[in-house]
């Protein structure tokens, strides 16, 4: 069986970072589904999905490491072609990926213990963001 949901976040973009673990453990939980697995996935070319720590000293050392491979202040062919500013946060997106499939067994997420679904809008402005979910499982 498959089920989609939706999570919703307001952010504040320039790598924003939201845990959203709750949220997709909530709705496993709400699709009565036991055993599968669970893909989130954003519709946006300038933010990604993946997993650490939630710490705050992780949050600074990701920051600093997009900050050094896709660094803002750099010129961006996409800024001279749209003149949005945001060329770097599209690089940085794509290099982490839109999307990210966990397995739930039990009815619960198989995460390690340190191991949270973050969620990051590198854009250079506050967003409206929808996430999808599907749950595929029995």
């Amino acid at each position: 069986m498959i089920k989609t949901f939706s999570i919703h976040l307001n952010t504040h973009g320039n790598a924003d970072i939201h845990d959203i673990s709750e949220e997709v453990q909530n709705l496993i939980l709400q699709s009565s589904l036991q055993n599968g697995i669970v893909t989130i996935f954003c519709p946006s070319s300038t933010s990604a999905v993946t997993t650490i720590e939630h710490e705050s000293g992780c949050f600074s050392d990701l920051r600093r490491l997009f900050d050094q491979i896709a660094n803002p202040n750099q010129p961006y062919a996409h800024n001279n072609r749209w003149g949005d500013g945001n060329g770097h946060s599209h690089v940085r997106a794509a290099l982490l990926g839109p999307s990210l499939t966990i397995p739930f067994v039990n009815a619960h997420l198989t995460l390690g213990t340190w191991q949270q679904v973050i969620f990051i809008d590198f854009d250079v402005r506050p967003r409206r963001r929808e996430l999808v979910i599907q749950i595929l499982g029995e």
